[in-house]
């Protein structure tokens, strides 16, 4: 497909996007971005937030990753669905029945203002390099696909990349992003969906043929009990799943901001509940794609990539499952990449805005003013952070977002385990020294847990050990004073 054709194709779709913003975002203020005036229908909510919590890193690195690892994946993904039960009925009431926008206020109303500032600035750092990530995998599929021929550098693709989103998300925020990401999750489902469709037309198998043969195929091994040592255990994954899933969506503004957009808690909980049922099947689907990506390659005698991320982009671009998938996948990937990276823009705005910039306690017209130089400005350290990345990336991506989760989200993870489950206040001044040690700690752990733990490797629990330091350093920090402003 010629660079030309490729640039059509995504023009139109960001055209659609912009008129969907524009109808959308008509007569938005700063309530109408940062929780869409909570009138988010739930159903719209937890169609998009699949999209979100799947984004570019989904997929591209899931069907690459059977290869190596076939689907123990979905063990991670069974324990999502355990991890959406605890935000449904632990932390979206808490939310909802103390009001928030931003959820790191509950810090500050729990521990103190070091401690909310803490939490709100690991959400920050969390947040900034997971889309860093999502955007430097669809810039670096766009560079290939349409910049490279004509002679654009690098940074200018990244450049668009980042100033697409800003158009569609500057007025409405997450009033637009609700119902754009709905579309978009809707495009990403279509990309798997022809190409699976495209596999199976070209092998000559029909839709139960095709369940037989990727069941039958040496990639469909889901579970694994043998070695607990191994990063592919059950039990680690499982379990890594459900504190994930905790972290990055319970305690995650990005997330959050989505959920407490909706009219109220029921509808919240349908959303979030719906929402994790659908995302197992969606999961099934893209690990089914990567099997039979691969079977396929086998079975045509081409050359398997060096890396697993680049198996899917590689047999869709030079159209070797036909133009359908190729135009597809354009669409999905760009799709998946935005439909996370658009809310987490809107959710880093957001909480720089609430948290650090104390935008709700300003008059109306300053305050809008303020978010929109704020929106700027991250668009702007997003953009930064994908070129830092692009110079120094060399792993698996969706590997390397988890790790990079395990020490940013782990502080946020025992800040919160110990305020919902105690009624002690802390010394709040220390928190944000707990917070720096702990992670760094569980870097020496992992480097050296070959030879100090007997071959122990450490996979995704990297974040439950983190957040378990976290919860025992605040320990350390108790105060005699007790609290009930849980």
């Amino acid at each position: 497909m010629s660079s030309s054709i490729i640039a059509g194709i995504v023009a139109l779709y960001f055209l659609f996007l912009l008129l969907i913003a524009r109808v959308t975002a008509k007569g938005a203020d700063n309530n109408s971005f940062f929780v869409g005036n909570k009138s988010s229908p739930w159903y719209l909510v937890a169609f998009g937030m699949i999209g979100t919590s799947l984004s570019g890193v989904t997929f591209i690195s899931v069907p690459g990753w059977v290869g190596t690892s076939q689907f123990s994946y979905l063990q991670m993904v069974f324990g999502y669905f355990l991890g959406y039960i605890v935000v449904s009925n632990v932390l979206m009431p808490l939310y909802y029945r103390l009001n928030l926008t931003s959820i790191y206020t509950y810090l500050d109303q729990r521990f103190g203002f070091w401690s909310y500032k803490t939490g709100a600035f690991y959400f920050l750092l969390s947040r900034t390099i997971g889309a860093a990530f999502r955007l430097y995998l669809v810039a670096n599929v766009l560079q290939i696909a349409i910049f490279d021929d004509w002679d654009i550098p690098y940074y200018f693709t990244v450049a668009i990349t980042i100033l697409l989103i800003w158009v569609y998300t500057a007025k409405g925020g997450i009033k637009t992003i609700v119902w754009t990401d709905a579309l978009q999750t809707l495009f990403m489902l279509l990309a798997v969906g022809v190409g699976i469709y495209q596999i199976g037309d070209q092998l000559n198998l029909g839709f139960f043929d095709l369940i037989a043969t990727v069941r039958d195929s040496e990639y469909s091994q889901i579970f694994f009990f043998d070695d607990w040592k191994a990063g592919n255990y059950f039990w680690k994954q499982f379990l890594s799943g459900a504190f994930i899933t905790i972290v990055m969506t319970g305690l995650d503004q990005d997330m959050m901001q989505k959920n407490l957009s909706c009219k109220n808690l029921k509808e919240a909980k349908w959303n979030m509940f719906s929402m994790s049922v659908v995302l197992v099947f969606v999961n099934l689907l893209f690990l089914g794609l990567g099997a039979l990506l691969y079977l396929y390659s086998n079975q045509n005698g081409i050359a398997l990539p060096a890396k697993g991320d680049d198996l899917f982009p590689g047999l869709a671009l030079d159209n070797t499952l036909g133009m359908s998938v190729a135009v597809f996948f354009i669409l999905g990937l760009i799709a998946a990449a935005y439909s996370s990276a658009d809310s987490a823009l809107t959710a880093l705005t957001t909480s720089v805005c609430i948290d650090f910039l104390n935008v709700q306690e300003k008059p109306d017209y300053e305050a809008q003013k303020l978010r929109k130089r704020t929106h700027i400005i991250m668009s702007v350290v997003l953009y930064i952070v994908i070129l830092i990345f692009s110079l120094i990336s060399d792993d698996s991506v969706i590997s390397t977002l988890f790790k990079v989760a395990g020490y940013t989200y782990g502080p946020l993870l025992g800040l919160y385990a110990f305020g919902l489950i105690h009624k002690f206040s802390i010394k709040d001044r220390w928190v944000p020294l707990v917070c720096l040690i702990c992670p760094v700690i569980c870097y020496i752990i992992q480097l050296n847990s070959i030879e100090w733990l007997n071959g122990y490797v450490f996979g995704f629990e990297l974040l439950m050990l983190n957040g378990f330091l976290t919860y025992t350093g605040l320990h350390l920090l108790r105060s005699s004073i007790s609290t009930t402003n849980n």
